[in-house]
């Protein structure tokens, strides 16, 4: 069970997530320290493994880095789930192992509500309003590749077994 952590706006950009100002490690950890902290400044108070993060559209707009990725997996967040993300950063959240629910969740789970994500057959089940919530799973590729723990570590399992011949 994940508890939802609500942010009711479009347009959360990546120096949201992550700051610039802590841009200079590459360290998950560190990094987690300060995710979301000038949009929430109590979200790494509050955030627990699995939990998730709601949003509208257009989430993690603005620069290109990987450092906002980092910053929500090193708070150990489960998955993102927004109307829809920016492009480069849905991207780099598979490429780093990390799963992203593009849906319309906002207003059907609030602030602090107890959810279940069923990844493969795109179910979110809010426990506290006792709904269902539907959304189209990723490929089967993407799946892989973060099953994996990102891109490197995926073509790095697929060289190392390129499987039957």
């Amino acid at each position: 069970m994940a508890k939802a952590h609500v942010y009711k706006r479009d347009h959360i950009n990546t120096d949201e997530i992550i700051p610039a100002r802590y841009l200079n490690t590459d360290n998950e950890a560190e990094l987690a320290t300060h995710c979301m902290e000038d949009l929430d400044a109590d979200f790494v108070k509050k955030v627990r493994s699995g939990d998730v993060i709601v949003a509208g559209d257009d989430f993690g707009c603005g620069s290109s880095r990987e450092h906002a990725v980092w910053a929500i997996r090193g708070a150990r967040v489960a998955a993102v789930i927004a109307r829809t993300f920016a492009r480069i950063f849905y991207r780099n959240a598979i490429n780093c192992g990390f799963y992203l629910i593009e849906c319309d969740a906002l207003g059907k789970i609030n602030d602090g509500d107890q959810v279940e994500i069923d990844y493969e057959n795109g179910l979110i089940k809010n426990r506290t309003s006792d709904t269902n919530i539907a959304f189209r799973p990723l490929p089967d590729f993407a799946l892989e590749i973060i099953r994996d723990g990102g891109l490197l570590e995926h073509i790095a399992r697929k060289t190392a077994d390129p499987g039957p011949k």
